[in-house]
């Protein structure tokens, strides 16, 4: 590379995490950009090359690796031809690559192509589709932006917009092409050019400035994302989005989650004309279903591929479900991750806000369904949606974990997590929401204890996720150590409150939704080897984890006809946890008198047994390693001869 192209590189990249810092213009993978620089083929010829932004990547966090380097001759001989068909235009990005490290690049590389300036940024600004999205956005973008930026019907991404806009731009007389800032595409964003990285930024940013405030003067009001608040719903709400959810699943052939959130008080009509870009379909679909109006089994007959197109099976998850569904009292959006419908909750919360300002502006008009469907079932964006189904083994389904924030319970949310599970962990302490960085963890401060604290803790979960799938029953209480014959009737009941208690509140609240897991619900419990195996001085914590074991046997029994498997887990000598300091092992291993390293591994495989083992243990019982398993005791002790 040489030292232009690398300084071009820095700038594109320097530009594209402005944009993509900024969330009215670009959302969750959106938007794109590029630089024209030099480079050399293969086989070391000089070509006239472009870094593009690859497919997916966002540009909030742009490096070197997010752009895609073609060569420009190859892609400028696909301008000519609006008609390309899909295997075709992905030859012809493939054959223009002059690098293999990085994701395919955008669909939207040909219209970089067609430009002759050194750097181009795309966006789907709020404030710009708001002004296209209206009955003659034609008219009102050139009275809003003038004449520097010019318009182009709206046209599909890929070789039909790369061929648009070639055509616009050779057109031009010179002059005209001598004043252009930008191209407006009517129904979809922004695109500025400079051989300025700074001046096309600029350009961008002002154009969005001066389309905000003229929204803004004819609405009273500023374009702000509509902010959907998390619901409160009562057992039978919940019950009816599990129920929901398990729909969705079915028809999906997997697993979603299902993230809902207050409906807002205006109209949400807007919403069934469609997403204000259709590069937003793979988020909010074509359009919601609206429970008021129809149907799951009836949502997507228009629309969806019929007899001689792709049939519903080689679909993607996302293509055979609508992404966002309009209840009485809620928005739930679909995804087969939480952060899939996470994305989709951020781009509906948008969308709300800039339909509402295009129908201040006269009416809103978004792209028509055909466009929408176009795009949607177009090879190459199918592929797209494709590339990121990376489905783990529990992808799309919904744990809870108490007992979460530390060792044991710690754990099995780490090994739930790893599988790709939604997860929720319970914990008393205040610490929980922070256990793990991860848009799939949830982490709840609830008091297991406290039976309308677990009641809410339930059914928030269900709001957030749609239902529960597995249940891990990890908190406890270890007491210190007490003979009968001093034993605290206060610390015997508080050992039975945590351990055996709560864990009757938790079963009756989660069997509904265990019920409808569309996965058949699993539940593991951390019980102990002492339930076996007591000692001296533990009877408080020796007789609750016995009665925590008989009623999860119990569940076992009563729960299988709903397909809800319940096995149990039954440690000992975990001596990674908050539990066991450094003094307390030493004190521990001088009594027996041995090493700490001889303590730690006192059973018959002379093995440590470390809290990520239960964990893997407690995640094979939860995935479908147990399948055919229910009312199981598993020791996870080295072995011990008075369990044995």
């Amino acid at each position: 590379m040489t030292e232009a192209s690398a300084d071009a590189l820095t700038q594109l990249i320097e530009v594209s995490r402005t944009l993509g810092s900024d969330r009215s213009l670009v959302l969750h993978g959106g938007g794109n950009s590029s630089a024209k620089v030099s480079s050399q083929s293969p086989t070391g010829r000089s070509v006239e090359a472009l870094y593009v932004k690859s497919s997916g990547s966002d540009m909030r966090d742009a490096t070197g690796t997010s752009f895609a380097l073609l060569d420009l001759d190859l892609l400028r001989e696909a301008l000519p031809h609006p008609d390309l068909g899909p295997e075709q235009f992905l030859l012809v990005q493939q054959r223009a690559r002059l690098d293999s490290g990085v994701a395919s690049p955008s669909v939207e590389a040909l219209v970089h192509a067609a430009l002759p300036h050194t750097f181009v940024l795309h966006s789907h600004a709020d404030a710009i589709v708001a002004l296209t999205n209206t009955p003659d956005g034609a008219a009102l973008v050139k009275r809003v932006l003038g004449d520097r930026f010019l318009v182009c019907e709206y046209a599909m991404p890929g070789p039909a917009l790369g061929h648009a806009i070639w055509s616009l731009w050779n057109d031009l007389p010179h002059q005209a092409q001598e004043d252009a800032l930008g191209i407006v595409v009517l129904n979809h964003g922004l695109f500025t050019f400079s051989d300025s990285a700074q001046q096309a930024l600029e350009s961008h940013l002002n154009a969005v400035a001066v389309a905000q405030s003229y929204i803004e003067q004819q609405s009273g009001q500023p374009l702000e994302p509509i902010a959907l608040r998390l619901p409160e719903p009562s057992k039978a709400e919940a019950i009816e989005l599990a129920q929901l959810r398990k729909e969705l699943s079915e028809r999906a052939g997997h697993p979603v989650v299902l993230t809902s959130r207050t409906a807002p008080e205006n109209d949400l009509g807007d919403l069934q004309h469609g997403p204000i870009t259709p590069d937003h379909v793979n988020y909010v679909g074509y359009r919601p279903l609206d429970l008021a109006r129809e149907q799951l089994p009836q949502w997507g007959d228009e629309y969806l591929p019929q007899s001689g197109e792709p049939q519903d099976a080689t679909l993607p998850i996302l293509s055979r479900l609508p992404r966002v569904i309009v209840g009485q009292s809620t928005i739930s959006c679909v995804g087969r991750t939480r952060k899939e419908s996470l994305r989709s909750v951020d781009i509906v919360e948008h969308q709300l806000a800039s339909a509402h300002a295009s129908s201040a502006l006269g009416g809103y008009r978004p792209a028509s369904t055909e466009h929408v469907r176009n795009l949607e079932f177009w090879p190459p964006q199918l592929n797209k949606l494709r590339a990121t189904d990376n489905a783990l083994p529990l992808s799309g389904r919904v744990a809870l974990v108490t007992g979460a924030a530390s060792g044991i319970g710690k754990a099995c949310a780490a090994e739930l997590l790893a599988s790709g599970a939604t997860v929720v962990g319970w914990d008393i302490s205040e610490g929980v929401s922070q256990t793990f960085d991860s848009p799939e963890w949830i982490g709840m401060r609830v008091d297991v204890t406290d039976a309308e604290a677990q009641a809410a803790a339930v059914y928030s979960i269900v709001a957030q996720c749609g239902g529960l799938d597995i249940l891990v029953v990890a908190a406890g209480v270890f007491p210190t150590a007490q003979h009968l014959t001093e034993l605290d009737p206060g610390m015997w009941q508080r050992t039975m409150s945590i351990n055996v208690d709560s864990v009757v509140t938790t079963f009756g609240l989660v069997q509904p939704f265990l019920a409808l897991s569309p996965s058949l619900g699993r539940v593991c419990v951390v019980a102990s080897k002492n339930f076996a195996a007591p000692g001296p001085g533990a009877a408080a914590y020796s007789s609750s984890k016995a009665a925590l074991t008989q009623l999860s046997r119990v569940a076992a029994l009563e729960w299988a006809q709903d397909g809800i498997r319940v096995n149990m887990v039954h440690p000992d000598a975990v001596f990674d946890t908050a539990l066991w300091t450094p003094e307390l092992l030493a004190k521990r291993a001088d009594h027996y008198g041995m090493t700490v390293d001889e303590y730690k591994t006192r059973n018959l495989l002379h093995t440590e047994v470390r809290s990520a083992d239960v964990g893997r243990l407690v995640r094979a019982m939860a995935d479908d390693t147990f399948i055919a398993t229910t009312g199981a005791q598993v020791p996870i002790d080295g072995g011990n001869e008075r369990v044995i």
